[in-house]
């Protein structure tokens, strides 16, 4: 029989193992850190936001709705992949009178729910400025500090 030490450490091990292999193939894994990766052309982020249109944006949140109630940025309008189509006939007419730009956050750097949304609401509605915000509702918490 082996000793409880080195069954304990065996099964850490393949505690870590599993862990790291979940971390590296799931699809909407979590960032283990903030990327310094390049912005997409269609990324944003708070700096830009400020300098380009002094933070006069029309703000749609992605992420689920009960994440949404518990907060979102203040002004922003629900609009996520669960309810879309119910939630972009309830925005319509303000999506389609706006004039500033739309900014899409969802829930992190490797969240891909703003993109899906923002995909799906141009081929509803031709907006002229269409933006994902970088980092997502981790990043704007962070520069509200």
């Amino acid at each position: 029989m082996r000793s409880p030490w080195i069954q304990a450490l065996m099964l850490l091990m393949l505690a870590v193992g599993a862990a790291g292999v979940t971390q590296a193939l799931h699809p909407r894994a979590p960032a283990l850190y903030v990327s310094d990766a390049p912005r997409a052309a269609d990324e944003v982020n708070l700096k830009d936001i400020q300098e380009r249109w002094q933070g006069k944006v029309l703000w749609i949140d992605a992420r689920p709705a009960e994440v949404f109630e518990k907060g979102h940025i203040p002004g922003a309008m629900l609009l996520n992949e669960q309810g879309f189509m119910e939630q972009s006939l309830a925005l319509l007419d303000v999506l389609q009178t706006t004039t500033l730009p739309v900014i899409i956050y969802c829930g992190g750097e490797k969240c891909e729910a703003s993109r899906e949304v923002k995909r799906r609401l141009l081929e509803v509605v031709p907006l002229d400025e269409c933006y994902v915000l970088k980092g997502g509702w981790p990043a704007w918490v962070a520069g509200q500090k």
